[in-house]
């Protein structure tokens, strides 16, 4: 069984984390071109208690991109759906925790998630500022 611990080890040794609580992380990937792209896991249960591993990453300040857009970009793509949090647009993801093999069955997904809310943050601001 995989826990909130196995997951902050792997991130710990895999990325430059910036922030760090009991059950959040931000750190940041390096997508290439000179860009970079933040990412936050966060270890959450549902409403029966089971735990899930919920990833976002910016594409935006929300009143800064056309959101319409981002809606209609985040539903050509296979992981991640838009939302808005406390202001910022961004691509969120969930996968649950238990039997998760961290290595296996969630870089994959982060690294689609962070690749396409890179490419959506460029294509609607044309900055890099996540």
């Amino acid at each position: 069984m995989t826990t909130w611990t196995d997951v902050i080890n792997y991130v710990r040794t895999r990325y430059e984390v910036l922030e760090e609580t009991d059950d959040w992380l931000r750190f940041r990937l390096d997508t290439g071109d000179g860009r970079t792209q933040q990412v936050s896991v966060h270890h959450v249960p549902d409403e029966a208690g089971r735990r899930w591993l919920e990833m976002s990453s910016p594409v935006g300040r929300a009143d800064a991109v056309d959101q319409g857009r981002l809606l209609e970009l985040a539903g050509s793509s296979l992981v991640g759906g838009a939302a808005v949090v406390d202001g910022v647009a961004l691509l969120k993801h969930a996968v649950p925790l238990e039997d998760l093999s961290v290595r296996e069955e969630s870089e994959h997904p982060l690294t689609m998630l962070v690749a396409n809310a890179d490419a959506f943050e460029h294509a609607l601001t044309r900055s890099d500022h996540f």
